[in-house]
C-alpha cells in the first residue's frame, strides 16, 4: 500500500518570501544562516565532514573564535568547517542538535546558531496487488486478484534536493521467495523524455534524476514490472502516476507592454475605460497562478492623483473622480501592476505594464470674444541734426537695437494673430506701403508672417513649432505709392518661445547591462539616456530620472539605484546572486520639467540586468559512493559515470567539473575525463586489470571546478566520493612463456628428433582447464607438436641453407586453446637457431670468363662459393685434375689466397672457341668436402687492350634484342608492302585484258552478218555466253561503248575520235533483240552518225560461224536466190550496204 505526507506549498511558498529593504544597510556581524539543517546517514563515522556555517565578519578578521557546544561529538575548524569527534549513531530517529558559538576574543561578543541532524525519510512504499482465496460452492478454491486504487506521487517542481531523489519504493510479496528485478516504462523513463526517472532493479526504489517542471509536462504515466532473474513476469504491471506539484516559479506577463484606451473629457465616475489582461505559466487552479491588479502610480496627479481604479480580478479600468478636463490633462498614464498569490505582495511575484488613457474632445467651451489688444510698436530709426560748428548742420540716423519678438508656440489665440506694428515717422507727409521679406514671409516657409501694408501691423497665421523652427528673421521696408524706397528695411527678429510639448524619448526602449553576481554595493551597471525636443535650457528639457519598479524584489526592491540627472545605474545592497535570481528587470521612468511629477511629461524604458557568474558553488557529487565494473583486460571503457549538481551557469568554466583520484589507484589503472556536454566524470580504464590480481578497487575522487572559487566565498571548494569498482573475470587466453622461446640445434638432424618442449600456462588459476596445443605457423613444415603435452619433434631434415631460415633463425608459431566458455587461444613463436655443418660443397665462381688466344698477362682469377659458414667454408684448395692430360698441358692455376686462385693460358697460343675446365675445390671444413666444377671459356681474339673483338662479340655489342626485333617489323612491312602492291598490278592487268578482247583476224566478223538460223550448230554457237552481250548500266566515255562488250581489235584508232553523242543506256539489260532494235533506232535518228564506209563495230558473237557473209542469213536448206528487197526497209546505213554489195551480182 502507498502511503505519502502531504504537501506543504504554504511552507513552500513561504521559501519565496523576498526581504524588504530600502537600500544599503550598515554591516551586521553575524551567521549568514538562522538555522542549519543537515540530513546525514544513521551511522556517522568519526572524522566525517559535515558543513560548513558561513559567517560575516565585518573585518573583524582574525579576532574571531568558533566554539563547538558539543566538542566529545563534533569539532569545528577555525574555517567553521564542522567535523565528527567520534562514531555517531542516528538509527533512533530523534537526530542530534548542535550549538555552535562565533566568539569575538577582543570585545567578547559572541553569536550563536543551531545545527539539526536529521536522517533522510523513508520512501513510501507501493506493493504489488495480492491475491485473495475464494471458495466456491463446489468446494474448489480459485484466487482473485483485488485491484487496488494506486494513489499518484506528487513531486514538486523545481527540487533543490539531492538528486537522484527516492520517490517510492515498489514492492511484490513474491520476493521473499523468488528473486526479483523491478522496471518502470513509459515516458520519462524508457520513452521521451527518457531517463527522468530511474528504478533501483533490485530494490525497487524508483527516483527521480533531475528537477521537473509542471509548466513543461505537468503529470507522467509510468508502469511498474516485476519479473524473475531469468525475465518470466511475476505480476501484472501496475500504473502509477506522478503529479507534479507546482511552485510559483513563473512571473505574470502582460499581453502587451503598453495599453492605450480613451475617455471622453468630463466623464462620469464609473465610467469604463479598458481592459489590461495578462497571464501566468504557474497553475491557475491555486495562489500561484490567480492574479490581482493594481494601479500603482497615474501621471500626471492632476486635478487627483486617484482618477481611475481597476478591477483587481478583471482589470477593467474606470474612472472614480470627476474633473477630467482634456484641456488642461489631455492624456493620463498609468503605471499597472499584475501580481500573483492572489495579489499577496510578500509572496507574490509581480510584473508591471504601461496603460496611457487619452481624453477625447468634446464641446465643453463656448466661443468668446477677444478684446483688442494694443500691440507694440516698432518705429523706424529717426535722423536727428547735428551743428558743425561753422553753421552748417547734417541729418544722422540712429542706429537703434530693436528687440526681438517673442511668440509662443503651439498658441491657441485666433489666427491671423497680430505681433507687432511696424510705423515710420514719415507715414504724416507720406502715403506708405509697408511689406516684409525672408524666410516665413516670402521665402520658405511661405505665409507664415505677413503684415498689413498700410497699417504696417505684422501678424502670424498659424501656430509655430519651436522644434522645427526655433526663430526667424524678417526685413520691413518702407516704401511711397510709387514704390519709392522712404525708410532703410530694418531686421525683425521672431523667436519662438518653448512649450513644454514633447515627452522625453529614451535612445533605446530595452537596455541591456551586465554585473558580477556578489558585487559590492557602489558597482556601475549601466547608463540609460534619453532625450527630450524641448528646450534644454528650460525646465522643459531638463530631465530627472527614477526606477519606478524592480523585478523581482529579491533579495530586496532597491537592490540598484540611478543617478537621476546623469542616468547611470548602480547597485546598492549586496546579495546578488546569480543562482537565485539570474537577471533583474527595471522600469526606468525619465520625467522632464526636473522630475515635476504635476508638471513634466514622462516616459519609461526597460533596463534588463543580466547577473555574469562567478565561481561561488563549488560541485557537489550527487551521491557519496558509485558503482561500476569493467571486465578484466579491457582498456579504454568506461566503469561509472560520475554525476555533480553545480549551480553555476552551465558551460563556463566556474562550472566545468575535474575530476581527480586521490586514492584507491596506486598503479594508475584508472582515470576520470570530464564530459564536456553533460559535467559527468567518466570513469575510464587505461590500463589492463587481472581479475586473478585484483578483484576489486575502492577509489576515492574528488571534483573541483576548473577555476578556483571567487574571493570571498567561505565553502569547500572540492567535493568527495568513493567509486566501487568490481572486477569480472572473463576467461583469459593461455599463455606461452617465455614468448618467443629460442633453441640451437645443428642442421641436418634426422626426423622424428625431439627438440623441446614449449608449453602455455593458463592465466585463469582459479578455474581448472586443459589446454592443448596445435601448430600453427610452419612455412617449411618441419615440425609437428603433441597435443597434450607440447613437445615438439621434427618431421624433416633441418636445413640452414633453406630460404625460410633468415639470419640462421627459424620461426615456427604455436596456438594453445583451453577449453573455457567460450574457449581462449594464444600464441608462442619458438625460434631454432640453426648451427651450420659442412653440408655443403664448394661451386667456382664465376661460371663464366674470357681468354685471349695468345698469352698474355689478362689471367682469370676465380673463388669459390660455399652455403656453408665458417670453419666449414675457406679457406679453399683449388686444382686441375690429371685428365684429360691437356687440361695441366695447356692451364695452370696459381693459388692467391685461401678464397682466391688465378687461372691463365700455360701454352703460347690457343685457338677461340668455347672450353669447359674442370676445377677441383676443397673446403676447410671438419671432413672436408670436395667438388669439381666447370668452368666455361671463351678463347677469342683480342686487340691491344686486351678485349675480345670477334663479330660474335661486335653483333652482340652493336645490336640488342630490342634492335633485332625493329629490324625484323621493318622487314616484315617492307614485304607485306610489296606483296600488296604486287597484287594491285596483277588486278590491274586483269581489268585490262576484261576490256581488250583480243581476237584473231579470222573471227573478225566485221563484214559479216552471222546465221542464226542455221540448225544443227556446232558446240560453239550453243555455248556462247550470252552475259557478254548484255548492256551495262554505264558507258565508258572516252569509247563510248559498255565495258566488256566491245572489242577492242578495231584499228586504226585516230586521235581525231569523232565525237558521238552518248547513247543513253537501255531501260533494262534485256535480249539481244531489245539491244540491237535500240541500237538501230538510235542509229537512224543520229544525225552525227559517221559515214557508211567507217569501221562499225559489233558486238563479239563468237567463233565457228558457217555463215561466210551478211547474204547467209537465209536458211542453209534454201538453194535459190534470195529476194532482197525487204533490205530496203532497214534503214539509210543497211539500203548503203545493199547498194555496195548487191551491185556486185549484177
Amino acid at each position: 500500500m502507498y502511503r505519502s505526507g502531504g504537501v506543504m506549498l504554504g511552507l513552500l511558498a513561504a521559501l519565496q518570501v523576498a526581504v524588504q529593504g530600502t537600500g544599503a544597510m550598515p554591516c551586521q556581524p553575524g551567521f549568514t544562516e538562522n538555522e542549519y539543517n543537515v540530513m546525514t546517514a544513521d551511522v556517522i563515522t568519526e572524522g566525517q565532514f559535515l558543513l560548513k556555517v558561513d559567517f560575516v565578519d565585518c573585518g573583524r578578521g582574525s579576532g574571531l573564535r568558533f566554539e563547538s557546544g558539543d566538542p566529545a561529538d563534533f569539532r569545528i575548524e577555525a574555517d567553521g568547517t564542522v567535523f565528527a569527534a567520534r562514531t555517531l549513531q542516528l538509527s533512533d530517529g530523534k537526530g542530534r542538535s548542535l550549538e555552535i558559538k562565533a566568539k569575538d576574543v577582543k570585545s567578547q561578543e559572541h553569536w550563536l546558531v543551531h545545527v539539526n541532524f536529521t536522517q533522510p525519510k523513508q520512501v513510501p512504499v507501493i506493493l504489488f496487488p495480492r491475491h485473495s482465496v475464494v471458495v466456491k460452492g463446489d468446494g474448489s478454491v480459485n484466487r482473485v486478484k483485488r485491484d487496488w486504487v494506486i494513489p499518484p506521487v506528487n513531486v514538486v517542481e523545481n527540487s533543490r534536493k539531492q538528486f537522484p531523489e527516492e520517490l517510492v519504493k515498489i514492492q511484490s510479496d513474491k520476493d521473499k521467495s523468488n528473486t526479483l528485478r523491478y522496471s518502470v516504462t513509459g515516458p520519462g523513463a524508457d520513452q521521451n523524455p527518457n531517463g527522468l526517472f530511474i528504478i533501483d532493479a533490485i530494490s525497487g526504489i524508483l527516483s527521480v534524476t533531475k528537477p521537473l517542471d509542471r509548466e513543461h509536462i505537468p503529470n507522467f504515466h509510468l508502469r511498474a514490472h516485476a519479473v524473475d532473474i531469468n525475465g518470466n513476469q511475476m505480476e501484472n504491471p501496475i500504473d502509477i502516476i506522478i503529479n507534479v506539484i507546482d511552485m510559483n516559479d513563473n512571473r505574470p506577463e502582460f499581453t502587451h507592454q503598453i495599453w492605450n484606451g480613451t475617455v471622453d473629457e468630463g466623464a462620469k465616475p464609473g465610467t469604463f475605460v479598458m481592459t489590461v489582461t495578462s497571464q501566468d505559466k504557474d497553475d491557475p487552479n491555486t495562489a500561484n497562478g490567480m492574479l490581482r491588479y493594481k494601479i500603482l502610480s497615474q501621471t500626471p496627479e492632476s486635478p487627483s492623483s486617484n482618477m481611475f481604479t481597476i478591477n483587481s480580478k478583471t482589470g477593467e479600468i474606470i474612472t472614480v473622480a470627476a474633473g477630467l478636463d482634456r484641456e488642461k490633462v489631455p492624456q493620463y498614464t498609468l503605471i499597472i501592476q499584475a501580481t500573483d498569490m492572489e495579489g499577496n505582495p510578500s509572496l507574490g511575484l509581480s510584473n508591471t505594464a504601461t496603460a496611457v488613457i487619452r481624453l477625447l474632445d468634446v464641446n465643453d467651451n463656448a466661443p468668446e470674444f477677444t478684446r483688442e489688444e494694443t500691440v507694440p510698436v516698432i518705429l523706424f530709426p529717426r535722423h536727428s541734426v547735428v551743428d558743425q560748428g561753422d553753421g552748417s548742420v547734417y541729418r544722422v540716423k540712429r542706429d537703434w537695437v530693436i528687440p526681438p519678438v517673442n511668440v509662443l508656440e503651439n498658441s491657441r489665440k485666433h489666427f491671423p494673430e497680430e505681433l507687432v506694428k511696424i510705423q515710420s515717422d514719415k507715414d504724416k507727409s507720406n502715403t506708405l506701403r509697408y511689406s516684409v521679406t525672408g524666410p516665413g514671409a516670402d521665402q520658405y516657409p511661405n505665409g507664415l508672417f505677413i503684415i498689413d501694408v498700410i497699417s504696417g501691423i505684422l501678424s502670424v497665421t498659424k501656430p509655430l513649432d519651436r522644434e522645427h523652427i526655433p526663430n526667424f528673421l524678417l526685413r520691413a521696408h518702407a516704401v511711397d505709392i510709387n514704390g519709392n524706397q522712404m525708410e532703410n528695411p530694418i531686421d525683425i527678429i521672431i523667436n519662438v518661445i518653448d512649450m513644454n510639448d514633447n515627452r522625453p524619448e529614451f535612445t533605446h526602449q530595452i537596455w541591456n547591462g551586465t554585473v558580477d553576481e556578489g558585487a559590492k554595493p557602489g558597482t556601475f551597471v549601466m547608463t540609460v539616456t534619453s532625450q527630450d525636443k524641448d528646450d534644454p535650457n528650460t525646465a522643459n528639457g531638463m530631465l530627472r530620472y527614477k526606477i519606478l519598479s524592480q523585478t523581482p524584489e529579491s533579495p530586496s526592491p532597491n537592490m540598484f539605484t540611478i543617478n537621476n540627472k546623469t542616468g547611470k545605474i548602480i547597485t546598492v545592497a549586496a546579495g546578488l546572486d546569480r543562482e537565485k535570481v539570474p537577471q533583474y528587470t527595471l522600469i526606468i521612468q525619465a520625467t522632464d520639467m526636473e522630475g515635476n511629477p504635476s508638471y513634466g511629461l514622462s516616459n519609461t524604458a526597460t533596463a534588463v540586468i543580466r547577473l555574469l557568474d562567478v565561481n561561488d558553488n563549488a560541485p557537489e557529487f550527487t551521491r557519496e559512493t558509485f558503482h561500476g565494473e569493467v571486465p578484466e583486460n579491457r582498456v579504454n571503457v568506461i566503469v561509472t559515470n560520475l554525476t555533480v549538481t553545480d549551480k553555476d551557469e552551465p558551460g563556463t568554466p566556474s562550472w566545468n567539473a575535474v575530476y581527480r583520484i586521490i586514492s584507491g589507484d596506486p598503479d594508475g589503472r584508472f582515470s576520470i575525463p570530464t564530459d564536456p556536454v553533460t559535467n559527468e566524470g567518466l570513469v575510464t580504464v587505461v590500463k589492463p586489470i587481472d581479475f586473478e590480481m585484483n578483484r576489486s578497487f575502492m577509489l576515492t575522487v574528488v571534483a573541483e571546478n576548473e577555476v578556483p572559487l571567487a574571493s570571498g566565498i567561505h565553502r569547500t571548494r572540492q567535493s568527495t566520493a568513493s567509486v566501487s569498482i568490481r572486477v569480472i573475470d572473463v576467461n583469459e587466453s593461455p599463455n606461452f612463456d617465455p614468448n618467443p622461446k629460442q633453441i640451437k640445434l645443428e642442421e641436418g638432424l634426422p626426423q622424428w628428433s625431439r627438440l623441446t618442449t614449449f608449453t602455455a600456462h593458463d592465466p585463469d588459476r582459479f578455474v581448472q582447464q586443459s589446454i592443448r596445443y596445435s601448430k600453427l605457423f610452419d612455412p617449411a613444415s618441419w615440425l609437428e607438436i603433441d597435443p597434450n603435452n607440447g613437445q615438439i619433434s621434427t618431421i624433416a631434415v633441418l636445413d640452414r641453407e633453406s630460404p625460410y631460415v633468415k639470419n640462421n633463425l627459424y620461426n615456427a608459431t604455436f596456438m594453445a586453446s583451453d577449453n573455457g566458455s567460450p574457449p581462449a587461444s594464444g600464441t608462442g613463436t619458438l625460434q631454432i637457431y640453426l648451427l651450420d655443418i659442412n653440408d655443403n660443397a664448394p661451386r667456382v665462381f664465376p661460371q663464366e670468363a674470357e681468354v685471349c688466344e695468345r698469352p698474355e698477362p689478362n689471367a682469370i682469377n676465380i673463388t669459390a662459393v660455399d652455403g656453408d659458414l665458417n670453419p666449414n667454408a675457406g679457406p679453399y684448395a683449388f686444382e686441375l685434375p690429371n685428365r684429360p692430360s691437356d687440361i695441366r698441358r695447356n692451364w695452370t692455376l696459381t693459388r692467391i689466397s685461401g678464397d682466391y686462385a688465378q687461372l691463365s693460358l700455360k701454352i703460347s697460343y690457343l685457338e677461340s672457341g668455347i672450353y669447359e675446365l674442370p676445377i677441383s675445390i676443397t673446403d676447410s671444413g671438419n671432413l672436408p668436402m670436395s667438388n669439381i666444377t666447370y668452368l666455361r671459356i671463351k678463347v677469342c681474339q683480342c686487340d691491344h687492350h686486351g678485349d675480345c673483338v670477334d663479330m660474335e662479340r661486335i653483333m652482340a655489342a652493336g645490336l640488342g634484342t630490342g634492335a633485332i626485333i625493329a629490324i625484323l617489323i621493318c622487314i616484315i612491312i617492307l614485304l607485306v608492302l610489296v606483296l600488296m602492291f604486287v597484287m594491285w598490278m596483277k588486278r590491274r592487268d586483269k581489268e585490262r585484258q576484261a576490256k581488250q578482247l583480243l581476237i584473231d583476224p579470222e573471227d573478225d566478223v566485221r563484214d559479216n552478218i552471222l546465221k542464226y538460223d542455221e540448225e544443227g550448230g556446232g558446240e560453239e554457237d550453243q555455248d556462247y555466253d550470252l552475259s557478254q552481250l548484255q548492256q551495262p548500266d554505264t558507258l565508258e566515255p572516252d569509247m563510248i561503248k559498255p565495258v566488256g562488250i566491245r572489242r577492242m581489235d578495231e584499228r586504226p584508232m585516230h586521235s581525231e575520235h569523232p565525237n558521238y553523242p552518248i547513247r543513253s543506256a537501255a531501260p533494262h539489260p534485256g535480249d539481244i533483240g531489245e539491244f540491237i532494235h535500240e541500237g538501230l533506232k538510235a542509229a537512224d535518228t543520229d544525225p552525227t552518225a559517221p559515214p557508211y564506209d567507217s569501221l562499225l563495230v559489233f558486238d563479239y558473237e563468237g567463233s565457228g560461224s558457217t555463215a561466210g557473209s551478211l547474204s547467209s542469213l537465209h536458211s542453209s536448206s534454201s538453194g535459190g536466190d534470195q529476194d532482197y528487197d525487204y533490205l530496203n526497209d532497214w534503214g539509210p546505213r543497211f539500203r548503203k550496204l545493199a547498194d555496195m554489195y548487191g551491185g556486185n551480182d549484177d
